[in-house]
């Protein structure tokens, strides 16, 4: 297409409205100063000056290039740009002109609008989109025409829809997979509630934006927009079925006799999107693909994504049963299966945190030594070992002795395996164990003379309580009784030195 000429460009920008000519006379000037009379002939030049300085944008200058300066204007609000196109409808980005808060602006064709069947279900559908307010739903503002042209004034969203986001950056991690999906489930599980269905859920009306938020766009205007890439529509009974590669079994037999349980199948299919990078059924004509859907299982999403969860797999998987009784009946059960998988990691790890907190408090003496191998000292090891042996040796010949409970024993706790409810069997201890399991400092075989520890002691320091530090002088009664004595006694020799004083 031939570039136009300088002058004829700026006729198309002056006669679209976009910018007053005053406006235009102004910045002109300014660039000619700052690059010469030679830039005033250059239409790129000009454009490129335009849309730096704020005044036209990337999609209006491209327009005007190629010499359509009409329909820049619909009602109350400007056109920005072209944010995409479907099979029914053509979606803008907006500003207001008094307010300047930027929308959405979802287009009715022309050629729909000499059907008044379909502009009743427009205004009717919108209306009902209108009545919705919640956090994961793309809100409605307003409903207007402008001549033959019917448009929907609509939320805009700053972001990228799922589809897209798949497509430039690949699949999602699971965790990221499943909030989004949960999100979707709260939003249409709200609409639900008040009688609508979706009928075409797909990634592409799936929006997140800067927040990490999810929006659900198009809600109950699914039966006029489609995607033009595999979406099936029926001139003559206007039966819409929706969007191939994410459609329920029962809705390509009959898509207006199809309940909630429907956007659950198509919402599992995006699910397996997000998780796969394709979708569950991505080979074939149109008609395989629906095939697809009504008799054969999706390929197992472990084989390609091995990071994948059980829990989140089984999910999925329900939510795309071909039989809509398998599924799950309601979508708010949708949202609470997956908040609850969300969840679980942490609550399990907390109880494992708590058990471990447990067994780490209270251990007795004896529990920690049954917990822990005991470690052999380097030396005296064997030693204890050959004396354990003597000493049992003794008291198998000796039923006397066996039979004499030893008060040292009977003080010791049996010894418990910590974290069981059942105890293990408990051990007699013999003189030389007990020497065996004593500090490197009273080695088995010491004496009672000398320096060192004898058993006794051992014991005794391990049973009696420790001695309280010794406590601060403030804290003895009689000390302060002592101190209130002695000011009570000096308030009253003041009290007496006053009166004699004032005489």
């Amino acid at each position: 297409m031939t570039e136009p000429s300088a002058t004829y460009f700026l006729e198309a920008v002056e006669r679209s409205g976009l910018v007053d000519r005053a406006r235009l006379d102004e910045v002109l000037a300014a660039l000619e100063r700052e690059t010469g009379p030679e830039a005033l002939r250059d239409t790129k030049v000009i454009s490129s000056h335009l849309t730096g300085r704020g005044l036209l944008t990337g999609w209006q200058s491209d327009r005007l290039l190629e010499g359509r300066y009409r329909g820049f204007f619909l009602g109350k609000y400007k056109l920005l740009d072209h944010l995409g196109t479907g099979g029914m409808s053509a979606v803008y980005l907006a500003e207001h002109l008094v307010m300047r808060r930027r929308v959405a602006i979802k287009v009715l064709p022309t050629n729909c609008a000499d059907d008044s069947s379909r502009v009743r279900r427009f205004h009717r559908e919108a209306r009902a989109v209108a009545s919705l307010d919640h956090p994961n739903i793309v809100r409605a503002f307003d409903i207007d025409e402008e001549g033959d042209v019917h448009f929907l004034v609509m939320e805009y969203v700053q972001g990228r829809d799922l589809k897209t986001l798949v497509e430039q950056d690949g699949p999602l991690p699971p965790l990221t997979a499943a909030e989004y999906i949960r999100q979707a489930a709260e939003g249409l599980a709200y609409a639900h509630r008040l009688g609508l269905v979706h009928r075409d859920m797909k990634p592409a009306n799936l929006l997140v934006d800067h927040r990490a938020t999810v929006k659900v766009l198009d809600l109950g205007l699914a039966s006029i927009s489609n995607d033009i890439d595999g979406a099936i529509t029926n001139e003559f009974d206007d039966k819409v079925l929706g969007t191939v590669d994410y459609l329920a079994p029962e809705q390509a037999l009959n898509s207006h006799q199809v309940d909630g349980r429907a956007d659950i199948y198509s919402l599992g299919c995006t699910l397996y999107f997000l998780l796969a990078g394709q979708p569950p059924f991505a080979d074939g004509s149109l008609a395989q693909r629906i095939m697809a859907h009504q008799v054969r299982k999706p390929a197992d999403l472990r084989k390609a994504r091995p990071d994948v969860p059980e829990g989140l797999v089984h999910i999925c998987l329900r939510m795309m049963a071909k039989s809509p009784a398998a599924r799950y009946p309601r979508m708010e059960e949708v949202a609470t299966a997956l908040t609850d998988w969300l969840r679980a990691p942490a609550p399990a790890a907390a109880r494992v945190s708590r058990v471990n907190d447990e067994l780490r408090l209270a251990p007795l003496p004896d529990e920690k030594a049954a917990t822990t191998s005991p470690r052999p000292l380097k030396s005296d090891r064997p030693a204890s070992d050959k004396a354990r042996s003597a000493q049992q040796l003794r008291k198998q010949s000796s039923p006397a002795a066996s039979e004499t409970p030893n008060p040292t024993q009977r003080r010791q706790p049996a010894p418990q395996q910590v974290g069981t409810r059942t105890p293990t069997p408990a051990r007699k201890s013999s003189f030389d164990d007990l020497l065996a399991d004593l500090p490197p400092t009273a080695p088995p075989g010491a004496g009672s003379g000398g320096s060192r520890p004898t058993l006794g002691r051992a014991i005794s320091k391990q049973a009696m309580p420790r001695r309280p530090a010794a406590k601060n002088r403030w804290d003895s009664p009689w000390f302060v009784i002592g101190m209130g004595v002695i000011l009570g006694s000096l308030m009253i020799l003041a009290w007496f030195v006053f009166r004699f004083l004032a005489g």
